[in-house]
């Protein structure tokens, strides 16, 4: 009874929980992911400003991003969520005073970014790996498509939402972060008494073996003795531990070219949208009017996650994700000649649809593929792998724009999304990929 409960999303109620957790925090970061550029813009009109804003904590993210993922192997998981929302509420709050009092500039934008971007990466990485813990393998795929369909509603509500913020004042924004991380830390508190056999003198116990991807205190008991063991021959190292994760993951032939053709694509992308976004502001948009292309392509994201879960049970991976980049390239090219807002918000539409299909099979995969024990650091890892190029995509774009114009600097986001696509059709690991039904059976293959 228990594993079909599990097995339907709809009636696990950890998941739910999880969700909700999840969605709050990621529209905090939505709301000012959408602001900080455009505020940036407004405080200094400068877009190479901007973008080194915007390069310095995707930066700072990147970094600690690797250590979140130490510590969401040491410590509980759902622990940590609560913890990091509750650092989100803080911030939140001072952001908002810094606006109130109109102290908003480069300096302060700056410090502000650092310091969300160091909570989202020493924290973040602990909600997603929890996600194992609450939800089956054969299971994983499905959760990975609803967290797609999530992430679209978030982008369809959080363009227009930041926009009509932004537009009544910054503080707004702030508010909203700050309601948004405190749903999601009272969520994560939920989820932490919901877990089973909390509600005894072993609940404690059996949280913490769900943290560890123990089935029961016992084992739990004895992986504490063998880390007590450790501990006497040497203390826990932070560095040995990240490179554990990397060892992990470069050593697996079924994960790991598929980093490097996300590595280039991510740029690529980014660098499109950044590009896009920033020509619009300076061509006088408003920040609604701009907010209307993130809701655009989180329609379009929406109707693509609908049909994730029939493409990730129907059709092999490798033809998905392959697929998908092809399409996602197109779009980026067809960015070019599109200057208008409607023209612009047809092209994202197609260039984003196959991106939750894409996502749910790339991340679907990896969870199955990865044991719990590694997760945080694999997940670290492969963010890192995955976004170490991004810091540079709004320079590109900020540089681009007040040195190349528009039209190049977008000739070279769409060169690198090609470069991308050319990668993954050589890459063999990724070739292999096959169906949902099958990834359990094609990652024993490399253990």
């Amino acid at each position: 009874m228990t594993t079909a409960i599990a097995h339907r999303l709809s009636r696990n109620v950890r998941y739910i929980i999880w969700l909700i957790s999840d969605t709050a925090k990621g529209l905090a970061s939505a709301l000012f992911g959408f602001a900080i550029a455009l505020i940036a813009l407004f405080v200094t009109n400068d877009p190479a400003q901007a973008g080194i804003i915007s390069a310095v904590g995707m930066t700072i993210r990147t970094i600690t991003t690797v250590f979140g993922g130490v510590l969401a192997d040491r410590h509980s998981r759902i622990v940590m969520m609560i913890v990091g929302s509750a650092a989100g509420v803080v911030l939140a709050g001072a952001f908002t005073a810094l606006a109130l009092m109109d102290a908003l500039t480069f300096v302060t934008l700056l410090v502000i970014d650092v310091a969300l971007a160091a909570r989202a990466g020493l924290f973040d990485v602990a909600g997603e790996s929890a996600l194992k813990e609450i939800v089956p393998d054969d299971a994983m795929g499905r959760a990975q498509a609803a967290n797609q369909g999530r992430d679209a509603v978030l982008q369809i509500a959080g363009g227009p939402l930041g926009g009509v913020l932004l537009a009544a004042g910054a503080w707004l924004i702030g508010a909203a972060m700050a309601v948004s991380h405190l749903i999601a830390m009272v969520t994560a508190w939920m989820l932490r008494r919901s877990a089973p056999g909390d509600d005894g003198p072993h609940g404690a116990e059996t949280l913490e073996a769900a943290s560890t991807g123990l089935e029961n205190p016992d084992e739990l008991a004895s992986e504490v003795g063998l880390a007590a063991a450790a501990v006497a021959i040497g203390r826990p190292n932070a560095l040995r531990e990240i490179a554990e994760g990397f060892r992990w993951l470069i050593s697996r032939p079924d994960l790991r070219g598929v980093l490097f053709v996300a590595t280039i694509v991510n740029l690529g992308f980014s660098t499109a949208m950044t590009t896009v976004i920033y020509a619009l502001q300076q061509a006088g948009h408003s920040t609604i009017t701009i907010g209307l292309l993130a809701t655009g392509a989180g329609v379009a994201m929406l109707i693509g996650a609908l049909i994730a879960p029939l493409l990730v049970s129907r059709v092999r991976a490798s033809v998905v994700i392959i697929g998908g980049l092809g399409v996602a390239t197109l779009g980026v090219f067809g960015t070019i000649p599109a200057q208008e807002p409607l023209a612009l918000i047809a092209v994202l539409a197609v260039t984003v649809f196959f991106i939750p299909a894409v996502n749910a099979a790339l991340m679907g995969y990896f969870m199955v593929a990865t044991p719990t024990e590694l997760l945080g650091r694999a997940n670290s890892a492969s963010a890192v792998l995955g976004m170490g190029a991004m810091p540079f995509a709004p320079l590109i774009a900020g540089l681009g724009l007040a040195v190349i114009g528009r039209e190049s600097t977008l000739v070279t986001a769409s060169a690198l999304c090609a470069i991308s696509v050319l990668l993954a059709v050589a890459n063999r690991g990724l070739r292999a990929l096959p169906v949902e039904a099958g990834w359990s059976a094609h990652a024993r293959q490399f253990e």
